[in-house]
């Protein structure tokens, strides 16, 4: 398992688990972050990840990223 900050671009990947504070999983379920989730990461800027998931583009902190496990 390794954070979704690690991920290369373009990769698919799967979501083992999402770690933090209660409120920032229910944030991130509600994104569509769930595990067995499909999700790859589309490319890194400013500090922030962008991710896509569920045919969705989502724009997360480096934060939260480092929170969603694959």
């Amino acid at each position: 398992m390794m954070p979704l900050t690690m991920a290369a671009k373009g990769e698919t990947n799967y979501i083992k688990k999402i770690g933090g504070k209660e409120e920032t999983k229910r944030f991130l379920e509600n994104l569509g972050f769930v595990a067995g989730s499909a999700v790859s990461v589309v490319s890194e800027m400013n500090g922030n990840v962008i991710v896509s998931i569920k045919d969705a583009r989502v724009a997360i902190s480096k934060e939260m990223a480092n929170k969603i496990m694959i």
